[in-house]
């Protein structure tokens, strides 16, 4: 773990010593580049050895020359150069026997729950480190995927790197502000979608008149479109843990107009039972066609 720690340290210490020896991504695209090895740090080997492949094969989508296969680097260096940990002067001679410019390598190490991905470019011409960058992974061993290849484009591409955001509402004419710069009211064109976005967190807000505005922060990711659902609630209304007042409707047969008009309905059809009941039918001598 002390040895992890300082070489993060030392990674840090020439990031900030050699930035401006940096050379521009439009460079590295255009120049021959072979991949050295990545080493594990407190991690599973195999591990490492799946994400190795993995940015090699984000670099091969960049570059604008192949790179020199794993293959043909075990074949054409020495056993001597194949010790090599990283250091200067080895990969600058691994770098001439290839015929490359630049030799990239790298290292990944835990440090607790994260991991951390150190990547060292050496200008063969010159010897030197002309660029080194450290990235924080998070998560499992198994997602550390999107981390790789953000570290790929930042190293090439960096102008690459952007995801998308898709608002998802069903509000009319609500506000659509992203880093307090305003969008237009919904529907947003290209049916939501906010492209070309800076990977990372961004602050969303959404309003309109008569609703509770929304406000969140929302993340993009490596060449995703995220989507986001917002939901105004009209000004007053409450949801979720708080106060819900519920109001509920009782049948009509308890209501107390109905029981009155039943009531009244009850004894009016009795009376008319009654009187009709309590009647006897009267003849002259028998004849029914002679009432009394």
């Amino acid at each position: 773990m002390a040895r992890v720690a300082a070489l993060v340290l030392g990674v840090l210490a020439l990031v900030a010593t050699r930035a401006n020896a940096q050379p521009a991504p439009d460079e590295l695209l255009d120049k021959k580049i072979a991949v050295w090895r990545f080493d594990a740090l407190g991690i599973d080997g195999e591990i490492v050895q799946r994400l190795e492949t993995l940015f090699r094969s984000e670099l091969d989508r960049l570059v604008k020359i192949p790179q020199v296969s794993r293959r043909d680097i075990e074949r054409t260096t020495t056993s001597a150069e194949k010790d090599c940990t990283g250091e200067e002067k080895c990969l600058t001679s691994i770098g001439k026997r290839l015929q490359v410019d630049f030799v990239v390598t790298g290292t990944v190490g835990s440090l607790g729950d994260n991991y951390v991905l150190n990547i060292k470019v050496v200008d063969v011409g010159s010897g030197k480190s002309q660029k080194i960058q450290s990235d924080p992974l998070r998560g499992s061993p198994d997602e550390l995927i999107e981390g790789v290849r953000v570290a790929a484009y930042r190293l090439l591409a960096p102008q690459q790197l952007h995801g998308s955001l898709q608002i998802q509402t069903d509000l009319v004419g609500a506000q659509v502000t992203l880093d307090n710069r305003s969008l237009g009211k919904t529907p947003l064109p290209n049916n939501g979608v906010i492209a070309r976005q800076q990977l990372g967190k961004h602050k969303l807000r959404v309003e309109a008149k008569g609703y509770d505005a929304f406000d969140s922060d929302v993340e993009v990711h490596f060449q995703k479109v995220s989507p986001v659902i917002v939901r105004l609630l009209q000004t007053g209304e409450t949801t979720g843990t708080g106060r819900t007042i519920v109001r509920e409707k009782n049948p009509i047969y308890t209501r107390p107009w109905f029981i009155g008009a039943v009531g009244v309905t009850a004894i009016a059809v009795g009376i008319l039972i009654g009187a009709k009941a309590g009647s006897v039918p009267c003849y002259v001598n028998g004849d029914r066609n002679t009432p009394c």
